[in-house]
């Protein structure tokens, strides 16, 4: 299993996703249904595939090996720039599920509003965030950590895979 390449896969399967909230969010700036349920399952994707099991791998694995090999490389890109945006991506979505809740219970086109602009700069910055990944992060991952560094990442995330149940998610995209 080549760990680097599934991320780059998953990256993939996330940006599905954000094209599907997208198109979502135009139909209902269009004057088409707000599905609560459907945005309570965007939510759902997000946290359990894109955070918990996608974010999981980076954060538990490829970056914490990054950050213990290349160090001064590794350390800066990784801090201040991809585990900021993680929690910043967590911050949209916990907000979009608080809009959400509150839109359930009293109808408010201001908490509609407040789903839809969260959950779209949560896509949003996805879609920045995965090419500074696919570009940058994963490639100075590949350039610069041995074989031996790539070998266990690979045993690591296959491990990981192993114990993760994503089917259920994955039909929600």
């Amino acid at each position: 299993m080549d760990g680097i390449a599934l991320l780059m896969e998953e990256h993939q399967k996330i940006l599905a996703f954000g094209n599907k909230v997208l198109n979502s969010a135009k139909n209902v700036l269009e004057g088409g249904i707000f599905d609560i349920e459907e945005y309570r399952n965007y939510i759902l994707f997000a946290r359990k595939y894109a955070d918990k099991h996608h974010h999981g791998k980076e954060e538990l694995i490829l970056f914490k090996i990054m950050q213990e090999k290349l160090e001064k490389i590794a350390s800066k890109v990784i801090q201040n720039g991809m585990l900021v945006e993680h929690d910043l991506g967590r911050l949209f979505i916990n907000d979009s599920e608080k809009a959400l809740n509150l839109y359930e219970k009293t109808g408010n086109s201001l908490d509609k509003l407040l789903v839809l602009t969260n959950i779209c700069s949560y896509v949003e910055l996805l879609k920045r965030h995965i090419e500074k990944e696919d570009k940058v992060v994963y490639q100075l991952a590949k350039r610069h950590l041995s074989d031996e560094d790539i070998r266990i990442i690979n045993e690591k995330t296959k491990d990981f895979e192993e114990q993760s149940n994503i089917s259920d998610i994955l039909k929600l995209i």
